[in-house]
């Protein structure tokens, strides 16, 4: 399945209150993260024909990323976020009508996927919708979805529809709360989710309390940071934790493996800024560690 791996949506700088800015977008971190465990993904986004975009595309190839999904858009630039930060806590001003709104369905490559990673960012304008769509109506695989609800850029009635052809979902406590109504605790709230778009695995994230995860077989997980971590900021901890959940669903690794080693992987990001390690030997001893138990 690693050959297969697709992953579908945004790319953009984050910008930071300092001055800095670090490459971001919930699916290009997890397909920066994959590239760097071995997974050789291809990452599916359009950037816009200007200075941005050219380093993004110089980038992926630096990191040895294959860049023939990356569409280039003449008429759109590439994304752009604001990012703020308060207690560690991040808030985003993004920007709209970008060149990943307009993902090109007749320009995507031919491909035959295995597993298909999507977000819901960049699935706010038909255009990208559509390729999304037909890609999954030409080659239907099955769909990891990582919710990511960025006011005011999503509805409810795109979010459930999507929910109803994915297979596995990862959401966080927030989110969670705001798709399934009710007082009800969390566990009772993602069983829910679970059995009410027929999905196979729901994974729940909650920052600093760790995570858990409940499958259509009963079976049920949890993890919980090890230790106190210093946080830098936490841009970009979910799609962490979501590279090691996709990882663990290709290797065929348990469900209590795969929830430990994500929360590993979140809790070394959220000691660093920005969302991705310009670095791949920060991977190499957590593959050793993992390979070895």
């Amino acid at each position: 399945m690693k050959n297969g791996l697709c992953i579908f949506g945004e790319v953009l700088f984050d910008h930071f209150p300092d001055g800095s800015r670090v490459l971001g977008g919930a699916p290009f971190n997890v397909a920066w993260h994959l590239q760097a465990f071995g997974c050789s993904p291809l990452f599916v986004s359009r950037v816009g024909d200007d200075p941005q975009g050219r380093e993004i595309r110089d980038t992926m190839r630096h990191w040895g990323m294959n860049t023939a999904g990356l569409q280039k858009d003449s008429a759109h630039p590439t994304g752009e976020v604001r990012v703020s930060l308060q207690d560690g806590q991040p808030s985003f001003d993004i920007q709209a009508d970008r060149a990943y709104d307009y993902i090109d369905a007749g320009a995507l490559p031919p491909l035959t996927p295995s597993l298909v990673y999507q977000g819901t960012l960049a699935l706010r304008q038909p255009q990208s919708r559509a390729a999304l769509d037909q890609m999954l109506q030409q080659q239907p695989a099955p769909v990891f979805m990582d919710v990511n609800l960025r006011p005011p850029w999503w509805t409810r009635e795109q979010v459930v529809e999507q929910l109803d052809r994915a297979r596995w979902v990862k959401i966080n406590d927030a989110e969670l709360e705001l798709l399934v109504e009710g007082g009800a605790e969390l566990q009772s709230k993602a069983k829910t989710l679970l059995q009410r778009h027929r999905l196979e695995l729901v994974i729940l994230t909650q920052g600093e309390a760790g995570a858990f995860a409940f499958d259509n077989q009963g079976k049920v997980a949890q993890t919980r940071p090890t230790e106190k971590i210093p946080v830098v900021d936490t841009v970009g901890a979910g799609d962490a934790f979501a590279s090691v959940c996709i990882l663990g669903l290709l290797e065929n690794w348990a469900l209590p493996k795969i929830m430990s080693r994500a929360q590993q992987f979140a809790s070394l990001l959220v000691g660093r800024r920005g969302a991705t390690i310009n670095d791949p030997e920060a991977y190499r001893p957590l593959l050793a560690q993992w390979q070895d138990e």
